[in-house]
């Protein structure tokens, strides 16, 4: 641990920097992931799908980068290479075969789904463990999460 004048107890403060890592490197291979799908969607609606999984990409690149700060702010290191990512992700690897439209729309909703959902899971846990403001970080990056799933989940056609 690095020194802080942070007044979380370091116990804390340890433990959030653990949940934090474990979500850096999941946030890492996410955004991998929807740039794959990025780069090698085809069919109906390319473009708007091509630019939608670019802007994903983006944003979860953003809080790849609040989850890195928010390890540093509590004295820890932030745990952000590609082999840490390969090693810790806990997202099921994305499919390098598919170019459908309708695939990729599947695989990236499944990668945010399971990535909202254990983001959600880490706001329980830091906010039980007393980290309130790591529990708000998360929360922010859920709803950021949710909507972006809402996004690619409108590309396909509701079930009557």
């Amino acid at each position: 641990m690095h020194q802080t004048h942070n007044t979380l107890k370091l116990l804390v403060r340890e433990q959030s920097i653990t949940v934090l890592n474990r979500h850096l490197a999941a946030a890492i291979d996410l955004q991998a992931q929807v740039k794959q799908a990025h780069w090698n969607v085809r069919g109906p609606g390319f473009l708007a799908i091509h630019e939608l999984f670019d802007t994903i990409a983006g944003l979860v690149a953003d809080d790849a980068d609040l989850i890195a700060e928010r390890c540093a702010a509590l004295g820890g290191t932030a745990e952000g290479t590609i082999q840490v990512a390969v090693e810790k992700s806990y997202l099921v690897r994305y499919p390098l075969t598919i170019a459908d439209t309708g695939k990729h729309i599947f695989a990236v909703a499944a990668a945010l789904a399971a990535f909202g959902q254990a983001v959600r899971d880490a706001v329980v846990e830091t906010a039980q463990n007393g980290d309130v403001d790591t529990a708000d970080l998360l929360t922010q990056i859920s709803r950021g999460i949710d909507r972006q799933l809402w996004f690619v989940e409108s590309h396909t056609a509701p079930k009557e």
